[in-house]
């Protein structure tokens, strides 16, 4: 069977972007699968795919360094001539709780190239070739009202990079539907650990206090979105900030640390 069209997942060898490509694939897609450091892990990825029936190969490179994503882009477009989506779910988070005066440089630029640059860097890349071919998915990851700037006390560099991402995914949305380039962005609550590359049945049964359904998230809840967001027909929606949150509001307004004296 012919593909539906070529994906590029970004982070795809584990987590939300792993449920991602395989859910595509199972729509009809040929993956490309860009990971940073675990082989194991995307050579699993692409075993799957093989299994679904579907054309696959995986990258590794940083997708902060420019000159690797060009070293990519070269790959997909000898192999498949053409990409139709792409999907940046890479980004780093910082779980332990820090106040920005606590943040180291390395820290502070880890956030910021990991969230915000790579993704610019990697849809410098996509463009041309999605708008030779008049169409193209681009979808992002923030996280819940990211599109409202709200203030996310000991998260202040991951929120303001991906506040930033915001702000670029409804100006490309404006620039690109000429086009036919959507652009949106998908903003999962809180879905940790295992529950990124489960089914939604495999958690229908879990209890999640914090949840308003009663249960806690699942990548299949994240990886259908994205499924209908690719889909030609979709061409309409473009420039959202999608939540996927089951509820749950993750912004806290002040500090969760412990009070700490202050000499």
């Amino acid at each position: 069977m012919a593909a539906k069209g070529v994906a590029l997942i970004i982070g795809g060898s584990q987590g939300l972007g792993k449920a991602t490509a395989l859910a595509l694939a199972k729509s009809g897609y040929d993956l490309v699968i860009n990971y940073l450091t675990d082989h194991k892990a995307a050579e699993q990825v692409v075993s799957e795919v093989n299994h679904l029936g579907r054309k696959v190969f995986a990258f590794q490179g940083d997708a902060t360094n420019y000159q690797k994503m060009q070293e990519l882009f070269i790959e997909v477009n000898s192999e498949f001539g053409r990409l139709d989506v792409l999907v940046h779910a890479a980004g780093p988070f910082i779980r332990e709780r820090k106040n920005f005066y606590q943040m180291s440089i390395d820290e502070i630029q880890q956030m910021v190239h990991g969230n915000l640059l790579s993704a610019m860097y990697t849809t410098s890349l996509a463009l041309p070739l999605m708008r030779k071919q008049k169409f193209g998915r681009i979808i992002f990851f923030g996280f819940h009202r990211a599109n409202e700037a709200p203030s996310w006390p000991d998260r202040s560099v991951y929120a303001a990079a991906k506040v930033g991402l915001v702000s670029f995914c409804k100006t490309l949305a404006v620039e690109e539907a000429p086009y036919g380039i959507t652009v949106n962005m998908i903003c999962p609550s809180d879905i940790i650990g295992e529950n990124k590359e489960k089914m939604i049945r495999d958690v229908a049964l879990l209890k999640d206090k914090e949840s308003l359904r009663g249960r806690p998230g699942s990548g299949e809840d994240v990886s259908r979105v994205i499924e209908f967001l690719c889909q030609k027909d979709s061409d309409f929606v473009t420039g959202n900030t999608i939540s996927v949150s089951g509820g749950l509001d993750i912004i806290y307004p002040v500090s969760k640390q412990n009070p700490k004296k202050i000499d």
